[in-house]
């Protein structure tokens, strides 16, 4: 499908903390978290913040609050976990966070994936939602994965002039009661 950039709106720059799930990775030999990284400076965003955090519920959920109660990050992507191995929390606990999932996130990713990795994509379990005004992210941990979710996915709805609507227009009303 093609993109829709209206050039005449202007774009507004979100930030964005980046979380890798892992018990073995370090920042040095962090391929996928490296990934987003590039990817969300280069089109212009701000990462606040990249952090490592063990594969553990407890952990992923204390993460995620410290993020999502600092004003400074508007966006969450974490990479890794997301799997249906023992150890793969992510979903679980960005899941019991939210207040309102983004269900077509998860479905549009599994989507794509299929045309790349056919019907092996049934073992992602990718996930998004919105807690207290911040979008949250899971994808899975291959840097390939990661460069699918953000060129075909977030680029695109973190672009504040996409059309006909994109995420970031939402944003000043996350929190309306």
């Amino acid at each position: 499908m093609e993109k829709r950039i209206d050039t005449k709106k202007e774009f507004l720059p979100v930030q964005v903390s980046v979380m890798t799930v892992s018990d073995s990775r370090t920042e040095a030999d962090d391929r996928s978290g490296s990934v987003l990284v590039e990817r969300i400076e280069v089109a212009g965003h701000r990462v606040v913040e990249r952090r490592i955090v063990p594969d553990s519920f407890d952990d992923i959920v204390s993460q995620l609050d410290a993020w999502i109660e600092n004003s400074n990050v508007d966006v969450v992507i974490a990479t890794g976990g997301t799997g249906l191995t023992g150890r793969d929390v992510t979903p679980e606990a960005f899941e019991s966070v939210y207040e309102k999932p983004i269900m077509g996130f998860g479905e549009l990713f599994r989507m794509m994936s299929y045309e790349k990795i056919g019907t092996s994509t049934i073992q992602s379990r990718a996930t998004a939602g919105v807690a207290k005004g911040t979008y949250l992210f899971a994808v899975p941990g291959s840097p390939s994965a990661c460069k699918d979710a953000w060129d075909d996915i977030l680029r695109w709805q973190l672009d504040s002039r996409l059309t006909p609507c994109n995420l970031v227009e939402l944003m000043p009303r996350l929190q309306e009661k």
